[in-house]
């Protein structure tokens, strides 16, 4: 018979408990920030996307031109504050006189923010959850470029808030067809058809362009067209 190999002792309960306490505050104290400083800012767009696009790449300058038609539209832009697509959407808004806002998260294995950030809307979080919660409160739309994980997180974490109501209705709009096509149709052929796990309405949550201007009309026409319905109060 195998020796056992040694266990790690069990966290104490008494630790923990201690330990949650003072994570509680760390929490509401991340909360409290970003609420009293992003209301400052005004109406924005998310714009999401990968950390690893080189400014030589065709999304890049995408990002960039995206950004700088919101900002021509009277909207800030909202990124993680990263390199990549991130620095894309802060330098198209930066260079048109926008607010340029990241959300910085703390993480290892990445450096500080961008260079295209205006200083006073530098935000370092240290809770993805509190993070993505100002990503989509303040955001009047959400522009979902090719990225990774965190992409994807972002994206059906969003869509499953509007799918269930659980947050105003805002446009959520994905950029680069070759990207997602490919998704949106296993989605329709699989989740859909075949398993019936969305509804067929949900695939026309996430409308796919490749032209930047057509991601400004498609948030004017939104917001044309939801101003005729009544308000959902979701407190």
């Amino acid at each position: 018979m195998a020796k056992k190999g040694k266990e790690q002792a069990p966290l104490q309960w008494a630790e923990m408990k201690a330990e949650n306490s003072w994570t509680m505050f760390k929490v509401i104290a991340e909360f409290v920030d970003g609420y009293e400083r992003m209301n400052q800012i005004g109406p924005c767009v998310s714009i999401f996307g990968s950390a690893r696009t080189k400014p030589e790449h065709k999304y890049y300058q995408t990002a960039v031109d995206i950004a700088r038609h919101c900002v021509e539209e009277g909207y800030g832009v909202i990124t993680g504050g990263g390199p990549g697509i991130m620095e894309a959407a802060n330098k198209g808004a930066f260079e048109a006189g926008g607010a340029s806002v990241g959300l910085n998260i703390e993480l290892p294995f990445e450096q500080g923010h961008n260079p295209y950030i205006d200083h006073d809307k530098v935000f370092n979080f240290k809770y993805f959850f509190i993070r993505k919660v100002m990503f989509v409160k303040y955001a009047q739309a959400l522009v979902v470029l090719p990225g990774g994980f965190g992409t994807m997180d972002e994206l059906f974490e969003v869509l499953t808030l509007k799918q269930t109501n659980k947050m105003a209705p805002i446009p959520i709009i994905l950029v680069g067809s070759e990207f997602w096509t490919g998704l949106k149709s296993w989605i329709k052929n699989v989740m859909l058809d075949e398993f019936q796990n969305v509804s067929p309405a949900d695939i026309d949550l996430m409308p796919i362009t490749d032209d930047p201007k057509e991601v400004v009309r498609i948030i004017n026409d939104f917001y044309a067209h939801e101003a005729l319905k009544p308000k959902l109060d979701l407190g």
